[in-house]
């Protein structure tokens, strides 16, 4: 992982709570105590019965049809209104002193929801998010993002303070980190779910990408 980079003339805090434009290996060390209830998230939808006659079923999808990607804007709704439920994810937390902690929490074909715990010092790196669209948003604690701007704005920094979402295209680079004193905990949607994952320094030039991970190393 790159040191943090250092703040130039051209560097400014970025204002706005929300733009629409996961990680380490964990383990856990220390259970962050909640409502112990329902162990898993979705949606259930009802479906009403009709006959063949007045109704009838649909052919189905052609063979090797993918479900078109979520906006950057649904998967803020989807995290936002997750972080509202803390039933169903916050007995799931996990601490560790090591590298950040992540869960999976649901996986569809068209995107999938993680839950992720961040002490003090703890980053991502600069990292792309392999042609996904994303959102996230700080559940418990307050996050530093960075991301580049264009050529008059340089680096940006923004606070995360609890409450806060942020949404991104599949262009997005960011590094988010802990620059705060207390640990802090996130929910991620990504859409199409992650396939790949790069990683960049950021040097004079700008971006340089150093690396590239799979799911397989999640």
């Amino acid at each position: 992982m790159s040191p943090s980079p250092s703040i130039s003339r051209h560097t400014r805090p970025a204002t706005g709570p929300e733009a629409d434009i996961g990680t380490t290996t964990g383990a856990g060390a220390i259970t962050i105590a909640g409502i112990t209830t329902a162990d898993t998230i979705g949606t259930t939808a009802a479906a009403g019965s009709a006959s063949p006659a007045s109704a009838p079923e649909p052919p189905p999808p052609p063979a090797g049809d993918t479900p078109a990607p979520l906006t950057p804007s649904t998967l803020r709704t989807i995290v936002r209104e997750l972080a509202e439920r803390p039933d169903e994810w916050i007995h799931h937390v996990r601490l560790s002193t090591e590298e950040r902690w992540y869960r999976r929490l649901a996986a569809d074909e068209d995107h999938e929801v993680w839950l992720i715990s961040w002490l003090p010092g703890q980053s991502t790196g600069f990292h792309d998010h392999g042609g996904s669209r994303g959102a996230f948003t700080v559940a418990l604690g307050e996050l530093e993002e960075l991301s580049l701007g264009g050529p008059e704005q340089g680096l940006l920094i923004r606070r995360i303070p609890a409450g806060t979402a942020r949404a991104f295209g599949p262009e997005y680079v960011h590094d988010v980190r802990n620059t705060a004193v207390g640990p802090a905990v996130t929910l991620h949607a990504y859409s199409p779910p992650l396939s790949s994952m790069a990683h960049y320094d950021l040097r004079a030039g700008g971006l340089v990408r150093t690396s590239e991970e799979g799911p397989e190393q999640w």
